[in-house]
């Protein structure tokens, strides 16, 4: 940093120095933490010293407990920081909602998950960019896929992956009697051109007239746009935009996601066997978060996680669900880092 030509490259300038702001803080952190230590062992020596004043004894056997809770909090706060991030942390996310078991009711859940996102977005700073949609004739999505930009975007976002389950009395529904739907939401880090090489002739490209309500040029010229990959057999659609040029840069971004997804999960799979497949088949059984209307509660799953004030995690409230699953990766992250068994903390509570 202390070369003249350090600047010269702004991007590679703004990293290096994120990165040494990171390691300052590990190193600070690590130095706080071997002072504790030293606080605590003299402390514990001065409160077993029986040839001693037994005053002091008394005050250093007080201090014991607030120096052992600093130690291990900063002792936790170093581990954590030593964890390395995971490379598509900090890359922007192509999300995909589809509605599945459910009919209208799923789709109209997809749609009102879709906004919720995008109020999500807006308290983060992020960009929205909608890439390909299917609307119901009530108003819900079939599946819409959507470009989420900003910082450490895919960090947060990629604990929505799976199947969402919701619990309500569907407005179609004349005898009030509850439903149970379910969605899935697909989280693809984005790839860029130098993460995924595309074979040209690997591609079978087709243009159509886009269906659905759009105006003019929307649905009167070959503006749609689906790709075929042969060797993968992924196909992706995109039609949301009057130009054939933008919805076929809208799709390959969809596809190099798509298999960039691919890659990553097969190196995944090759050390831990027991990772489950990210959406599965859209069944009720295999949902990772509930949303019960009639309880006003949303309950995830996978940790044990259960809120209050559905109303406003709907609005893009769902800030606690994602910090609830980052602390219980980060534990069991420091867990396999010290070699002991993971204990999954099941925390419940009230949303704001």
């Amino acid at each position: 940093m202390a070369e003249p030509s350090f600047y010269s490259n702004p991007r590679r300038a703004a990293d290096v120095t994120r990165e040494q702001q990171k390691l300052r803080r590990l190193v600070d952190d690590y130095r706080a933490h071997q002072q504790v230590e030293r606080e605590l062992l003299d402390a514990s020596a001065l409160a077993r010293d029986s040839a001693g004043d037994a005053e002091m004894r008394e005050l250093a056997a007080s201090e014991l407990p607030e120096l052992e809770r600093r130690a291990g909090q900063l002792r936790e706060t170093v581990l954590l920081a030593m964890i390395p991030p995971e490379a598509s942390d900090s890359r922007n996310t192509v999300m995909e909602i589809r509605a599945g078991t459910g009919g209208d009711e799923a789709a109209l859940f997809a749609a009102e998950l879709f906004r919720c996102y995008q109020r999500y977005a807006d308290t983060q700073g992020w960009k929205v960019q909608p890439m390909s949609s299917s609307y119901t004739e009530r108003g819900g999505l079939r599946e819409v896929s959507f470009l989420v930009s900003g910082a450490d975007v895919y960090k947060q976002l990629k604990w929505e992956s799976g199947v969402h389950r919701v619990q309500r009395v569907p407005v179609t529904e004349a005898s009030g009697r509850i439903h149970t739907s379910t969605i899935t939401v697909a989280v693809l880090p984005e790839a860029e051109e130098v993460d995924i090489q595309i074979n040209p002739q690997d591609l079978e490209i087709t243009v159509c007239r886009a269906s659905g309500p759009g105006g003019q040029g929307v649905n009167t010229t070959d503006s749609a746009v689906q790709i075929l990959h042969k060797p993968s057999g992924l196909i992706v659609q995109c039609a949301d935009e009057r130009s054939q040029i933008k919805n076929k840069a809208s799709a390959m971004t969809v596809l190099r996601s798509r298999l960039l997804k691919m890659r990553e999960d097969e190196e995944k799979a090759r050390y831990a066997a027991e990772r489950k497949s990210q959406i599965g088949s859209g069944d009720r059984s295999e949902r990772i978060r509930t949303y019960n209307f009639p309880q006003n509660r949303v309950t995830d799953h996978r940790i044990g996680l259960t809120l209050h004030g559905l109303p406003q995690i709907m609005e893009g409230a769902i800030g606690p669900l994602i910090e609830g699953l980052q602390n219980a990766h980060y534990a069991e992250r420091l867990a396999a880092l010290e070699g002991r068994s993971y204990e999954l903390v099941k925390p419940s509570g009230e949303l704001g």
